[in-house]
């Protein structure tokens, strides 16, 4: 380990950060290949390239298996990784006691770095301790924006969620819309619920929430139709994920709504929605730099004393509005899902 990795609590941090995006030059190099070793403490990325000492990092997600937003996060990751000579460990499991069981792993493998999610920060909160006793920095991102800096972490990459609810709910009093239906996949996930909270608190139509259960989506689509049948007033959906919002629309005609649909997050298949206006507009918080950040914080901070945010602020990724105005500037690279 770096003498500089232990203590590394955000408390120790100096006042000077050193921006991450800096050094945003991607390369399309194996991460598995090395590089001439370079002395231990000082950064050396030539020709794009990093030649200090291999290190090793382990991401542990909070996400779904096969969900395309967090297939964007690791493409970043693995982008990163290729260009720092890091071996990337990436895990993820939906259940906070299960994820906290794959940071444990991470810490029992000695790596040189964590990235993690914090969507349910009270269950990680004992294995964060145990990382910070074991002298392995910790970055957070995508989730855990709340709870990031009292668990120690070094940096926090992602978007505010309340900020950026509050700025879609704003956005939707410019559409005329009156009633509007907050969608929520995953109950309990702090984002989420975040999200949700942010849109009621500045729409000033009135703002009903959902609970679906975003890992059947059948039973997403019935319970939405069910929900949109039920009460005809409703004339906006807001889903906080493309997928509940590709399934939404399948929702709103078999239900017979004139409801609009608006939604955070992107993939490939939600720009087209975009692009024909089956979606009206998405949130964009652009996961790949979450992923890319976070693996090149890591690097920066064990061999050039880095600290993105300054060990005290979040370094924000989001959010952005994506609809027909723009949507032909992003496109070209969500359709090779880094967007």
């Amino acid at each position: 380990m770096n003498p500089i990795a232990a203590p590394f609590s955000r408390r120790v941090a100096p006042a000077l950060a050193v921006a991450t995006a800096a050094v945003l030059a991607l390369a399309g190099c194996s991460s598995s290949s090395g590089g001439k070793k370079s002395e231990e403490g000082t950064a050396d990325a030539s020709a794009g390239k990093a030649s200090t000492p291999r290190m090793t990092i382990a991401m542990v997600t909070h996400a779904p298996s096969g969900d395309t937003f967090w297939d964007t996060i690791r493409k970043g990751a693995e982008a990163a990784a290729a260009k720092d000579n890091v071996k990337l460990i990436y895990s993820n499991d939906e259940t906070a006691g299960d994820q906290a069981n794959l940071v444990q792993n991470a810490i029992d493998q000695k790596v040189d770095g964590i990235a993690v999610t914090l969507a349910k920060p009270d269950a990680l909160k004992d294995v964060m301790a145990k990382a910070e006793k074991a002298g392995i920095p910790v970055v957070g991102l995508n989730a855990g924006m709340t709870a990031w800096k009292e668990q120690g972490l070094l940096s926090f990459f992602g978007q505010d969620e309340s900020v950026s609810g509050q700025a879609l709910g704003t956005k939707l009093n410019s559409t005329g819309a009156k009633h509007a239906l907050c969608v929520v996949h995953a109950q309990g996930d702090v984002n989420l619920e975040e999200r949700c909270a942010g849109v009621k608190k500045t729409f000033s139509g009135k703002t009903d929430v959902l609970y679906v259960n975003g890992a059947d989506m059948p039973s997403v689509k019935s319970t939405i139709t069910a929900k949109l049948k039920q009460d005809t007033t409703i004339d906006e959906m807001v889903t906080l994920a493309a997928p509940i919002a590709l399934t939404a629309v399948q929702a709103v005609s078999d239900a017979g709504s004139k409801a609009k649909i608006a939604t955070f997050d992107l993939n490939k298949e939600l720009v087209s929605a975009v692009e024909k206006g089956t979606i009206e507009f998405a949130v964009d918080q652009q996961p790949y730099l979450q992923g890319y950040l976070s693996v090149d914080a890591l690097w920066l901070y064990k061999n050039n004393g880095n600290y993105s945010g300054g060990g005290e602020e979040p370094v924000l990724t989001g959010p952005a509005f994506v609809d027909k105005s723009n949507i032909d500037s992003i496109a070209a690279f969500a359709a090779k899902g880094t967007r």
